[in-house]
């Protein structure tokens, strides 16, 4: 990878959409995208195994439009991992992003995710031979901590000895993660956040680049973090829930760069990736279920929530019914509008 375009996808950083299971597919990628040209996006983690040992290069399809796109993967064996990150660069990605950071039970029996915080040595060797294998940036999103662990005396010797295997870029969620006793959901919501403790690393790292993720909703929440010197905001639900809250006004807020588009234009760009799925055999609700919060707050959004929720699963329901819902919308806009001219 050039440097150029490693400055490229780095600057692309300062806002990025982390990776859901379950949310973050090719078609909500493809959505975010036509919301925000500069965003980072990330795939949901991919698991090494299911793509050196079960073949599953299926996961690791994208459209070009997506890019810049990052590839996260989850292991814990420095080979498979390689393989994997291989897979990945030959699939065009333009970065490769190990998951140290997920909670959840199915992750801990595999020996990946969070628990991993309990061994920055094996993280580095897997690191090491991740970036043996391809020049595409290799990064690291990981936890403060896990259990007992004390986040001040863990994460600076996390960062330490990761970034001794030549990483130098780090997503922080800025909570601990309880492996035990909490479910992956309360794991994003109960452990307190610590903030400062991520600012602190920046200052005692400053050679890092430093992403900050967690409770971060907003834009207006986010920008305050880069104006304090991290490198980058990282958000999840809510860049999925309130897509033009966060996305739409990114590249301008965020990027400085300036672009006028409304949420309805978002959706006309969407129809003709619509349609070809549609064609191709795929079901309407596999795109539109990411497209249900678009309008949130909005005279109507609750009738294109219902429109598009009850009709796609309908057979033959195509882009005809998301323009029915857009034009419920609009109308719903008008009669709101003269009900309070009315007042």
């Amino acid at each position: 990878m050039s440097a150029e375009k490693k400055q490229k996808i780095r600057q692309s950083a300062r806002l990025s959409v982390a990776p859901m299971m379950d949310w973050t597919d090719r078609h909500c990628r493809y959505f975010h995208r036509i919301l925000s040209q500069q965003t980072l996006l990330y795939t949901e983690m991919v698991t090494a195994p299911a793509l050196v040992r079960g073949g599953a290069l299926h996961l690791l399809k994208y459209a070009p439009q997506e890019h810049p796109i990052a590839l996260q993967l989850g292991g814990s064996d420095p080979r498979e991992l390689a393989l994997a990150t291989r897979l990945g660069a030959e699939a065009g990605y333009d970065e490769i992003n190990l998951n140290v950071g997920c909670p959840s039970d199915r992750v801990q029996s595999g020996t990946f995710g969070a628990v991993l915080m309990k061994q920055p040595n094996l993280v580095a060797d897997c690191v090491a031979a991740m970036q043996a294998e391809t020049d595409v940036e290799v990064t690291v999103k990981c936890r403060l901590g896990v259990d007992d662990q004390d986040p001040s005396v863990v994460l600076p010797d996390f960062l330490e000895k990761v970034s001794a295997a030549g990483i130098t870029r780090f997503t922080l969620h800025a909570r601990k993660a309880w492996l035990q006793g909490l479910s992956p959901k309360e794991n994003r919501d109960i452990p307190p956040l610590d903030y400062s403790l991520v600012h602190q690393m920046k200052a005692d790292f400053p050679h890092l680049h430093l992403s900050i993720n967690g409770g971060i909703t907003t834009l207006d929440e986010a920008l305050p973090h880069l104006a304090a010197g991290l490198d980058g905001v990282m958000i999840g639900r809510a860049a999925y829930h309130t897509p033009a809250e966060v996305l739409l006004q990114a590249d301008q807020k965020v990027f400085g760069k300036k672009r006028l588009l409304t949420a309805e234009a978002a959706v006309q760009q969407m129809l003709p990736y619509i349609e070809a799925h549609v064609s191709a055999g795929g079901k309407l609700g596999q795109v539109t279920r990411h497209m249900l919060g678009l309008f949130t707050g909005r005279p109507g959004a609750r009738g294109w929530r219902r429109m598009l929720s009850e009709g796609a699963s309908k057979r033959g329901a195509g882009p005809e019914l998301v323009l029915d819902a857009l034009a419920h919308l609009a109308q719903s806009a008008t009669d709101y509008a003269d009900h309070q001219a009315a007042q």
